[in-house]
């Protein structure tokens, strides 16, 4: 045969390949079908799964506690709990341990030279806010004299979005839970853009922090105490959740629940009726405002679950832009670190991956409570901000209760028959299925002083799970596997 000839012929198989219908077999996410299905084409979906790793079979403890009983206590203790925003204050006077010359962050420690741009460029702009400065490189030498602890927020009953930064002078959000008597905090959002949590630097963002400190954090404050009771924090989640929100993400529900609820008390205790005009426009022109009350919020629902003796669930998931971390309510002092993941998302214009830094952000307090990117059912229009389709939210809640403890009984999802949310991330489950948590976030941009690029999804990073798993082992099951 003629080399040409042989060309000619491949030329015709190839052609009869594709000249034939397509039949298709998905195996896994039905969503990964949906394209080819809009194009009418046949697909044929096959129910399977990851076969399950062999990982020992943790069920007692060396002390006879049965890890799946302390489990249900972790995750009852979670459903059992409130959160009520009973008030606000100024972080260095309320936030325990906080100090003159103390700096919280999102995530485990990490140190000035270790810190990714938007964290380094956040603290920058927050020791000009504070005063410190004027001049960004003078705060920069500021940052890294030592002058200046850094201290993670969760050291602190406390959460940052993206870089969370909090400093001395800033306002915050007072959230208890009445039923174990503990508090969370969290400073008030500034909405998306340039912005400090973003690690945005500039006269925009500092004049911003100003009005929230002079003019919002007053008022808002004197309106929260005429208020008996204070506003129940949990409640306005549920019923975002049956309104298209996921509380992470998307909080347009939960924001205006929010405005509902402070409404009437902000116009009665007002002074200066523009002043209250221009706080009803902020917090209606950022739907994300309801996010510094949903994180502080999951936070004071999860911290009564910290210290069971015996548990695998988590308590914490959270990132510093340079490292993921975990910590498991049987070592609540204990973090499982990783380098944090590359966040494939939705970029605004101008903008791309190259410019993205990796996972930041201690907002991932609301999958561990048991709703954020764990309900995204509830909430299929976030694929518009994060990217995905609404098919793919909804198997993204799916996919979540094979790794969690239980079904929420108080945040339910209506596209699902009104089932419980997946709560309570247990390390066993992560480590047995493979399947590691999702979660849907912002991407600030990878140089300081630049802010908001663009929002996407990720999985968290399996060398957590693999250490805290190992570790709980090692401390608590080692004579029971030996026998």
């Amino acid at each position: 045969m003629k080399k040409d000839q042989g060309v000619n012929v491949n030329k015709k198989k190839i052609s009869d390949l594709f000249g034939k219908e397509l039949k298709i077999a998905n195996l896994g996410l039905e969503s990964m079908a949906v394209s080819l299905e809009t194009q009418d084409i046949q697909v044929q979906q096959i129910d399977w799964k990851p076969p399950r790793q062999v990982v020992p079979n943790l069920m007692y403890t060396d002390t006879d506690i049965s890890i799946e009983d302390a489990n249900q206590e972790a995750v009852n203790r979670i459903m059992g709990s409130k959160a009520v925003l009973v008030g606000m204050g100024i972080a260095k006077d309320v936030i325990p341990g906080m100090h003159d010359r103390m700096i919280l962050h999102a995530g485990p420690p990490v140190e000035w030279e270790r810190m990714c741009g938007p964290t380094r460029g956040a603290v920058m702009g927050a020791l000009i806010y504070e005063g410190f400065t004027q001049d960004e490189k003078e705060a920069e030498k500021l940052a890294a004299s030592g002058e200046f602890e850094f201290s993670p927020c969760h050291h602190h009953q406390t959460v940052g979005p993206m870089a969370g930064i909090v400093s001395p002078r800033m306002p915050v959000f007072i959230v208890e839970n009445p039923v174990w008597n503990v508090r969370a905090y969290a400073t008030l959002n500034e909405g998306l853009g340039k912005v400090l949590r973003y690690g945005g630097m500039g006269e925009e963002v500092y004049k911003r922090l100003s009005w929230m400190e002079e003019v919002l954090y007053p008022n808002l404050s004197n309106a929260l105490e005429k208020i008996p009771g204070g506003i129940d924090l949990k409640n306005l989640i549920a019923q975002a959740l049956h309104m298209g929100d996921e509380c992470h993400n998307r909080n347009r529900a939960g924001t205006s629940l929010f405005m509902r609820s402070i409404a009437p008390s902000l116009i009665r205790v007002q002074k200066n009726p523009e002043d209250i005009a221009k706080i009803f426009e902020f917090i209606n022109s950022n739907d994300h405002f309801f996010l510094n009350l949903s994180m502080p919020a999951g936070k004071a629902m999860l911290l009564p679950a910290e210290g069971v003796e015996g548990c695998t669930i988590l308590t914490v998931m959270a990132r510093n832009g340079t490292d993921f971390g975990i910590r498991i309510a049987s070592m609540p002092d204990r973090w499982f670190t990783a380098p944090a993941g590359v966040v494939d998302g939705l970029y605004l214009p101008g903008f791309s991956e190259q410019d993205a830094n990796p996972d930041i952000g201690d907002s991932t307090i609301t999958e561990t409570a048991g709703f954020g990117g764990f309900a995204m059912a509830a909430a299929p229009a976030i694929t518009q901000f994060v990217g995905g389709s609404p098919s793919l939210a909804h198997d993204i809640t799916l996919e979540m209760y094979e790794i969690t403890q239980t079904e929420h009984k108080d945040f339910t999802i209506p596209s699902l028959g009104f089932r419980g949310t997946p709560l309570g991330i247990d390390v066993r489950r992560v480590m047995e299925t493979g399947i590691l948590p999702r979660i849907n976030t912002g991407i600030a941009h990878r140089k300081p002083g630049i802010g908001m690029v663009g929002a996407g999804m990720l999985r968290a990073p399996k060398k957590c799970f693999v250490d805290a798993f190992n570790e709980f082992n090692k401390i608590y099951c080692s004579k029971k596997e030996n026998e």
